[in-house]
């Protein structure tokens, strides 16, 4: 690792990257999470002059193009967001012997398995989003010598970006919430997704890892295990995805196993269930 620990955030204004801000504050590390005024990882020029500007031995890349279903009807968009402008970050990060950490998702994955997919399984995504967040970890992977890709699932943290603030949303409005009973990953909370990213910068750690709480569970369950938390009084019905007319396809079973990462840095990462506690307990 390099010997210059100052790391630089991209996507300053995301939910990781919140949480990245409120940690290494905590921790009293030396940062820097410039405005995406000053940052667009698709302005590829802005991009080279950030890093000469502010000299980082790390980058933590946490800008994403995450409308699934928009990308759909723009996957211009998607593609130079996800993918090309990973691959000028790689490349520029490379010219300049810089560690990239990257994110990735499980939506490259086409849910067929029947079992958590590892690090191991063949990626096939069925949709432009996990389409473009393949080609973007795929450009890392073949370009740098020196990164950590980290495929994410079901991101929640503080903020308006994630279905637990949407359900909460909906509740308002709805005593019966209709929920996809059929659609499984790993609801993955962001000061979790930071812990394990700052241990593994710490321990060395480089290559390709599943990043995700632990345990599974569906959409379903997830509404219904916060909607219990919280005290609310809706009833949660369990329906099948078709229900819903989406322009994207999503994987139905598409959680991942994070077992390789746990046993790298010797660790128990939490449950998605512990996750939610601490969630509501943030949110009251």
């Amino acid at each position: 690792m390099a010997t210059n620990r100052k790391i630089l955030i991209l996507g300053s204004a995301g939910q990781l990257a919140k949480a990245f801000i409120s940690s290494l504050e905590q921790r009293g590390m030396d940062f820097v999470a410039p405005a995406e005024s000053e940052s667009s990882i698709t302005d590829f020029d802005q991009i080279s002059r950030l890093l000469d500007k502010t000299k980082p031995g790390i980058i933590i890349n946490c800008a994403a193009y995450n409308a699934v279903d928009a990308a759909e009807e723009d996957p211009e968009t998607a593609l130079l967001v996800n993918a090309r402008a990973v691959e000028n970050l790689a490349q520029q990060c490379e010219k300049r012997s810089l560690f990239l950490v990257h994110y990735g998702s499980d939506y490259v994955f086409d849910g067929n398995k029947g079992d958590l997919y590892t690090e191991e399984d063949d990626p096939n995504p069925l949709n432009v989003y996990g389409r473009s967040k393949l080609e973007g970890e795929v450009a890392v992977r073949e370009i740098m010598s020196r990164y950590l890709v980290f495929r994410l699932s079901w991101v929640i943290g503080p903020g308006t970006q994630n279905f637990l603030h949407k359900l909460s949303g909906w509740a308002e409005q709805n005593r019966i919430l209709k929920i996809s009973a059929d659609e499984v990953s790993v609801p993955t909370f962001t000061d979790d997704v930071v812990k394990v990213t700052l241990l593994a910068l710490e321990k060395g750690l480089q290559g390709l890892y599943h990043l995700t709480n632990s345990s599974y569970a569906s959409r379903y369950e997830l509404a219904r295990y916060y909607i219990e938390k919280t005290g609310r009084q809706n009833i949660v019905v369990p329906v099948p995805m078709s229900s819903f007319k989406t322009a994207a396809r999503r994987p139905l079973f598409a959680a991942m196993s994070n077992r390789k990462i746990q046993k790298e840095l010797g660790i128990d990462i939490p449950t998605w269930q512990e996750g939610v506690d601490r969630f509501c307990e943030r949110s009251s």
